[in-house]
């Protein structure tokens, strides 16, 4: 198998430090992405004091905090350098009422901003793409975005349930994100019709599933993963509609995942 770490976001679990350690090394995972938000145990408020407490808890228990879901300011990028964090992923996106090009260039000012921070501290922001109107969505999108930056700093993280969900094949995204690539989120779902609306047409919304079930192609992403020689981290995102099975369908992920990328 390929050089890969499976990390998996500890979204879904909020549980007390040593019990989430002691609940994902049992999954199976060699680390996690840990939310940095209120109602979990490391929030932004904290996390001056609880990263590294974190970070000592799962390796203790052979896992590794491979990356960050929170905010951006000076605290955290801080704590991150000094827990040996190398990424904190965003989804970004465009204000109402803002255009989307006039949106790219606010973006863009707001990473010139933090872009010293993180090069003086060696962490690198991942910029994660996200289906809807008013979100990078598209691979190109996301690779227009970061592309004048260093991907030390500034850097993408494709999400194949994302990518899927706007019809894009997986192997031209990667290949239009590949120069900028810190990390994959391996996810997937599809549209489901929910009914009609007499102003607008048929209505749908989406449905998280397994890897087996959803429009994201894992054998055709694994195969390219392995054409490319990816080393890195895949992180598994653990979102599920039903979520009263993620613990189930998650261990079921984490096993095809493997499966896909040890196959000749």
């Amino acid at each position: 198998m390929p050089d890969v770490t499976f990390s998996v976001f500890c979204k879904p679990w909020k549980f007390a430090l040593p019990e989430l350690a002691r609940h994902i090394s049992s999954l199976g995972f060699d680390g996690i992405e840990l939310p940095v938000r209120p109602g979990y145990p490391v929030t932004p408020e904290n996390i001056g004091s609880k990263l590294s407490i974190a970070v000592e808890i799962m390796r203790d228990h052979g896992l590794q905090i491979t990356s960050i879901a929170g905010p951006t300011d000076e605290r955290t990028v801080a704590a991150c350098a000094e827990s040996d964090i190398p990424l904190i992923r965003v989804c970004v996106g465009m204000q109402e009422g803002e255009g989307y090009l006039a949106g790219e260039e606010r973006l863009r000012r707001e990473f010139d901003l933090i872009l010293p921070l993180l090069e003086r501290h060696k962490v690198t922001l991942g910029i994660q793409n996200h289906c809807g109107f008013r979100d990078v969505s598209s691979a190109m999108g996301l690779r227009h975005l970061v592309e004048r930056y260093d991907p030390r700093q500034i850097a993408a993280v494709w999400d194949a349930g994302h990518n899927g969900l706007e019809g894009e094949a997986p192997e031209p995204a990667l290949d239009i994100v590949w120069s900028h690539l810190a990390m994959i989120n391996l996810k997937s779902a599809y549209w489901r019709r929910t009914g009609e609306s007499e102003t607008s047409g048929a209505d749908w919304e989406v449905c998280w599933t397994t890897g087996r079930d959803g429009r994201a192609n894992w054998p055709r992403i694994a195969a390219e993963l392995k054409r490319r020689n990816y080393s890195g981290v895949i992180c598994l995102p653990a979102e599920y509609t039903d979520e009263k099975s993620v613990n189930l369908f998650i261990a079921e992920d984490l096993e095809f995942a493997q499966s896909l990328l040890r196959a000749v």
